[in-house]
């Protein structure tokens, strides 16, 4: 039995309990898969996983709350489930996390780089020699480095930290995140990078996908873009809302982003929203050693108090 069908007879296991669980199946072409929602043994017969596999299913948690949910996540997405626990934004005797360890994700744009138009893809194939890609009549055959997400190869996180059903061995490769590309970016004048961001501000379109895609954005009905009581930004398309914008989502988000990158995935214009988050992370992991999701039991530093930080000696400035 593939570990696939395992997962799927696992699910039928537990679905007579659970009022829905969350997984992927086949999308609108074959280069792309869409959340399934599953109920029925028929339902989870559609369920998929692989590198196609894209979405973070957690971002749907929290409107779930107060129904028994089973959800099938990659290792980011487990980390992201780790965090929801963390703040309580989800119950622990209402979710069943159903794992497998993670190879890895494709990002269409690199795809789209790749292979131009994907307007008519007509099948795609994955194994150990790269990504075989038909699309308008044409065959592709790529290297799945070159086509992963970015974020896939600074993973150190291949099986998620908390599951309740894993099927497959868990994946105990480790890799060390040195945050090269924000240490790069830090090296540019300030200038530079001062207009680096206002130009990618300038291209935003202010649809909040980046928000809404975010598993620990959830504050969307009470949103600082959108309130009117208090009144922090008009709808205006200037590029000092849009900064304004970003620049509290990630401040929002710090000490908590579990870097999935949905943000950015989901950025129709292609902004490196990742970069502004993993900032974030890398002065909280300086500062207080701290890694997002990683530990049910922790306590995200900044809802935490200390009287004195071991690595801020505040009473010694």
């Amino acid at each position: 039995m593939s570990n696939l069908e395992e997962l799927k007879h696992e699910i039928k296991k537990r679905l007579p309990d659970l009022d829905v669980v969350i997984g992927w199946e086949q999308g609108f072409d074959p280069l792309r898969t869409s959340p399934l929602f599953m109920r029925t043994a028929e339902d989870v017969d559609r369920l998929l996983w692989g590198p196609l596999c894209v979405h973070n299913l957690a971002t749907y948690l929290p409107g779930l709350k107060g129904r028994k949910v089973g959800i099938v996540v990659k290792g980011c997405d487990g980390r992201s489930v780790v965090e929801l626990l963390q703040e309580k934004l989800i119950d622990r005797d209402q979710v069943v996390v159903f794992a497998m360890p993670c190879e890895g994700v494709l990002s269409l744009r690199k795809v789209q780089k790749a292979v131009g138009d994907l307007d008519y893809v007509e099948s795609v194939e994955t194994d150990a020699d790269g990504v075989r890609i038909t699309a308008d009549g044409v065959d592709h055959l790529l290297r799945f480095e070159d086509v992963a997400a970015s974020k896939c190869a600074r993973c150190g996180v291949h099986t998620a930290p908390l599951s309740d059903v894993l099927v497959g061995a868990a994946d105990a490769r480790e890799a060390e995140d040195d945050y090269a590309d924000v240490t790069a970016f830090e090296t540019r004048p300030q200038e530079e990078r001062l207009a680096f961001w206002l130009s990618e501000m300038d291209r935003c379109v202010r649809c909040y996908a980046c928000r809404n895609a975010c598993p620990l954005c959830v504050c969307r009905d009470h949103c600082v873009a959108q309130s009117r009581d208090p009144h922090w930004l008009s709808q205006e398309d200037s590029v000092r809302d849009k900064w304004f914008f970003q620049m509290i989502h990630a401040v929002h988000l710090a000490g908590r982003c579990t870097e999935c990158g949905e943000c950015e995935r989901a950025c129709p214009v292609g902004i490196p929203l990742l970069l502004f988050k993993r900032k974030m992370n890398k002065e909280i992991r300086e500062l207080f050693g701290y890694r997002a999701g990683m530990d049910v039991n922790a306590v995200p530093p900044l809802q935490a108090f200390k009287v004195e930080e071991d690595n801020i000696k505040e009473r010694t400035l």
